[in-house]
């Protein structure tokens, strides 16, 4: 990631390995539509056909409800309707992330987020469903916000770098570790208070984030997955990019040298390599690419540019072009 935090936002669709700013721009413009629309259609009288919208994005606590609409354990975290709520959520997101990002990458926080989020939601609706405390409440709970992906981010960044600091207003310098288990405290306890579905997720994402750091450390990653599930959209959404052949063949000799130069091969270049076609060491044995071949060969040159392919990928490519 480069440049400046509203740089990296604004462009958040346009650069590669910018997940946590694709989710911070995610989560805000799900708030601003669903804000303009929650003020519209109350005005307009219809508050109910946002309420039920709105039902569907947030993710039930009652199995029956989750069977209907199973989408929302992943819709859930990227929405918000409060103010603060969304903008702690985005400025913890922010600032612990840019730490994970810079040891494990953009495809791993990305990873730790969404899996965060879903352990969040099955700790919910488990609890919800097996705690007679909340009984009474199972059929009409719902839930909303990217806290337990955030959480999974927090805690993942102090398993991490534990003794990294963090400069707090009135606090002072303070150990990350210790913000983390301040907040997993919190939640804790307010487990059975106003908000409790809510800080149950909580500590399912801190708990998903404290485990895949270390399965990480293991050489186990859980969220291959999710990272899998990701790059095939993202190979499915993306342009390829459209490949130029040029020909060049070598100027006509002179009348002098015509017998010298007729057993000599004249060259053709390809995109910054040159080929013989008399004695092509490339094409020499070589088979012919299939369609499958070369789809893959310009999913490569997408993904990682021209110079990544090896000579006989490049040489494939090559014959293919001129069919």
């Amino acid at each position: 990631m480069y440049g400046g935090f509203w740089h990296n936002l604004k462009n958040a669709f346009k650069e590669s390995n910018n997940s946590l700013f694709k989710i911070i721009a995610i989560n805000l413009m799900v708030f601003a539509v669903m804000l303009v629309l929650r003020v519209v259609l109350t005005l307009a009288g219809l508050g109910d056909v946002y309420q039920s919208f709105r039902s569907v994005l947030m993710v039930p606590a009652s199995l029956e409800n989750l069977i209907i609409q199973p989408w929302s354990l992943l819709t859930y975290m990227f929405f918000h309707e409060g103010v603060f709520h969304i903008l702690f959520n985005m400025l913890f997101l922010y600032w612990f992330g840019l730490l994970v990002h810079e040891y494990l990458g953009s495809r791993k926080l990305a990873n730790l987020y969404i899996l965060g989020g879903l352990t969040g939601a099955m700790l919910y609706i488990v609890m919800y469903n097996l705690s007679p405390y909340f009984s009474n409440t199972v059929d009409v709970a719902r839930m909303l916000g990217a806290s337990a992906g955030v959480y999974a981010i927090v805690v993942g960044a102090a398993t991490l770098a534990p003794n990294t600091t963090f400069h707090l207003l009135l606090l002072g310098p303070v150990k990350i570790k210790y913000i983390a288990i301040f907040y997993v405290l919190i939640a804790f306890a307010n487990s059975i208070g106003s908000n409790a579905g809510g800080e149950l997720s909580h500590l399912g994402g801190a708990l998903l984030g404290f485990l895949y750091i270390n399965q990480l450390r293991k050489g186990k990653d859980w969220g291959i997955p999710i990272q899998a599930i990701g790059l095939f959209f993202e190979n499915l959404l993306k342009k390829r990019p459209k490949v130029r052949v040029s020909y060049r063949k070598q100027k006509t000799p002179t009348s002098s040298s015509s017998t010298a130069s007729s057993s000599s091969s004249s060259s053709s270049k390809f995109e910054g390599f040159t080929t013989n076609k008399g004695s092509n060491p490339l094409r020499s044995g070589g088979k012919e690419a299939t369609q499958e071949e070369i789809d893959a060969i310009l999913d490569k040159i997408a993904d990682k540019g021209y110079e990544a392919l090896s000579k006989e990928e490049k040489r494939k490519l090559f014959e293919f072009s001129k069919k």
